[in-house]
């Protein structure tokens, strides 16, 4: 008697799924060695313990179902792991993001799918919205990661994409595709289809990344302080000859309006740019600030927007 093989189909995608479902142990490994998280998403193992625990639900209820719930039982099992160690590890802001998420949806949500699920809707009415449901949320499983994508592609480096994830998610998707055709379950396929083109993309990425020098990353702060000390001076330079220039003009006002006798005392210089310097409210961003509004103002002018130290024999000419 030959073996059904949807059944030979399901056992092997177990085998494959629970090895995608391990495949971050090394991960989970390096972060606790570290202990800290590092750039590592834990995104997609929320999305991934949710989506495990519906489609449990969905074995459940679906006749023959059996080989769904094994699976995704053991995902289940894995991603609460996954999520706990994350959880240990993570900075005080992202703790408290995901502490907020995995209630909110692991716990809040996957409880109210069930209960309303079981209250409310009956026969096949009940197995299409969970279908639905867990379709919707394994496609949002296999986007998740686009952003790993996206970091390879911006760090030029293979390091926050494992390869034997993408190698298994790609696996993973062209067998539970093939057994949704044997079983007709198209809950299962789509899915599944889109998984593994995104698996195909990833393999892709990877192949085009994995020997790709990644950019020299900044090791000393002190070039950068350096750099920034340097256009703070620019900039404040910049403005002074502007603030200064401002100042003189309205003294050279004020002298033709109401001129003063030759011998009565000049009041001091103004500090120009110092009370905003010391002034804790006024920061470099504010200094770039003035200076693009000037540099717009004096574009089409002598030098283009930059501003030229004013000479003492200014004085002389505009009293002249």
């Amino acid at each position: 008697m030959a073996a059904d093989p949807s059944f030979v189909v399901g056992i092997i995608g177990n085998v494959i799924s629970i090895l995608v479902f391990a495949s971050p142990i090394a991960t989970f490994r390096r972060i606790v060695r570290n202990g800290s998280t590092e750039d590592f998403r834990w995104l997609p193992y929320v999305t991934t313990l949710l989506s495990t625990s519906l489609w449990t639900f969905y074995g459940l209820l679906k006749p023959g179902g059996l080989l769904v719930v094994t699976v995704n039982g053991a995902g289940a099992a894995l991603e609460a792991a996954y999520v706990t160690l994350y959880l240990i590890y993570a900075p005080r802001e992202t703790k408290a993001k995901m502490v907020k998420l995995v209630l909110a949806v692991n716990v809040g949500f996957l409880a109210a799918v069930v209960a309303v699920t079981l209250a409310a809707l009956h026969g096949r009415v009940r197995l299409l919205a969970v279908g639905v449901l867990c379709a919707a949320l394994t496609i949002g499983m296999y986007a998740a990661p686009l952003g790993a994508m996206r970091t390879v592609v911006k760090t030029q480096s293979v390091e926050y994409m494992p390869f034997s994830l993408s190698f298994f998610l790609f696996l993973n998707g062209g067998v539970w595709s093939v057994y949704s055709v044997l079983v007709k379950d198209y809950f299962i396929g789509i899915p599944n289809a889109i998984g593994f083109i995104l698996g195909t993309a990833q393999l892709g990425l990877y192949m085009a990344y994995r020997k790709a020098t990644p950019p020299p990353r900044k090791e000393d702060d002190g070039d950068s302080d350096v750099e920034a000390g340097d256009e703070e001076e620019g900039l404040a330079q910049l403005v002074t000859g502007q603030v200064e220039m401002a100042q003189r003009r309205g003294r050279l006002h004020k002298g033709l309006s109401l001129p003063k006798p030759s011998g009565a005392p000049q009041p001091p210089p103004r500090d120009g740019l110092g009370g905003i310097i010391k002034s804790p409210s006024a920061t470099p961003a504010e200094l770039h600030s003035v200076l693009h509004q000037h540099g717009h103002g004096h574009g089409h002018g002598r030098g283009h927007g930059r501003f030229e130290p004013v000479k003492k024999d200014d004085d002389v000419e505009a009293g002249q």
